[in-house]
């Protein structure tokens, strides 16, 4: 492969815990002549003496900036706003591709500075299937959190845990109610880890997926206790929920958990809130009359740092090994230029991976 400098860096937001490169992975990167520097990073679930013990350069926090042009910079959530000029290729989620909120103003500072985004969300392989992703534990959690709200249980703020420790509080205890639950998008990485942590707590879901949201019986779904929703929608569909529903007196629809937040997207299957909830207050009320809480949060599988990066990392490692050889690499920099040009962002010379 090309020489490629890895630059593996901090999170600027305080609840992410996870990393998409594992020390063991990182380990890997190395020994196959990958230059790794990797940040300093407190709440990493990995201290970085473990990534330098196995070869890595070790900098401080927010020193990518300054970085050799020609590193290539590893995070997984939002950069911070400065600098407004961004020359290094970056990888991240950058949820930037599908008219989001501040998605022009992004791509604009790529455009400036002449870097690029590299989005994991469009490392896919010629069928369009998704390379590397974290949907399982994020539908695993979204579910579970759902659950132990339902079920009176879900304190705050939240905080990381270990899956074993979890489960243990999702299996039922004396004088838990059955009641009803529905997973949306059963099928994909989201939906098996939902319908996963139901079983965890005793709970048969019901698992709808394209042929059940076609013509998407309404009536039924309002008659579930809980909804779990793990639709990545990638063209326009109309609305699994709408503001009527939610008014309907005779709904039974209470613990709601969107796993996909596309919050303030057109192609959000669920436009009945406008904000995302956090970890400090995980439940937002949509009705108090009959109630339905709301469970959106952007970043659910930090909740289980350990367990979710291990799977991520391995998934990603065989990507960053063969970095700059085509294939997913081109289509993500193709998607780059390509919403560039529909947003109208002026690109000086395009840049190769």
């Amino acid at each position: 492969m090309t020489e490629l400098h890895l630059w593996l860096r901090h999170e600027v937001r305080s609840t992410e815990r996870r990393t998409p490169v594992v020390p063991s992975d990182a380990r890997r990167l190395v020994e196959s002549g990958v230059t790794l520097t990797v940040e300093d990073s407190p709440q990493r679930i990995f201290p970085v003496e473990e990534y330098e013990a196995v070869g890595a350069r070790v900098a401080p926090a927010g020193s990518w900036v300054s970085a050799p042009t020609d590193a290539v910079v590893l995070g997984l959530k939002e950069l911070p706003d400065a600098p407004a000029e961004l020359p290094h290729r970056h990888i991240f989620f950058g949820h930037a591709y599908k008219q989001q909120p501040g998605a022009a103003e992004l791509l604009g500072r790529f455009a400036a500075g002449g870097g690029v985004l590299l989005d994991l969300e469009y490392l896919v392989d010629d069928h369009g299937r998704r390379l590397a992703a974290f949907g399982y534990w994020a539908g695993y959690l979204g579910a579970a959190l759902a659950v132990l709200r339902h079920r009176g249980r879900l304190g705050a703020p939240l905080a990381p845990t270990s899956k074993e420790e979890l489960d243990e509080t999702l299996r039922p205890a004396a004088g838990d109610e059955e009641f009803r639950a529905l997973v949306i998008g059963a099928l994909g990485r989201s939906g098996r880890g939902a319908h996963d942590a139901l079983r965890e707590a005793g709970i048969d879901p019901t698992c709808w997926d394209l042929a059940e949201t076609r013509d998407l019986d309404r009536r039924a779904l309002l008659d579930h206790d809980m909804m779990v929703n793990c639709v990545l929608a990638t063209t326009p569909v109309p609305p699994f929920l709408r503001e009527a529903d939610l008014d309907d007196p005779t709904r039974r629809l209470r613990t709601l958990c969107d796993v996909t937040c596309d919050v303030g997207s057109p192609l959000n299957v669920l436009p009945v809130y406008d904000r995302t909830t956090e970890w400090d207050d995980p439940v937002r009320s949509l009705r108090k009359e009959p109630p339905l809480d709301l469970i959106a949060i952007d970043n659910l599988p930090s909740l289980l740092p350990k367990e979710s990066s291990t799977d991520f990392s391995g998934q990603l490692l065989p990507l960053l090994l063969g970095f700059g050889t085509g294939g997913p690499w081109q289509r993500a920099l193709d998607r780059f230029h390509r919403t560039c040009r529909e947003l109208g962002i002026a690109e000086g010379e395009l840049r190769d991976v």
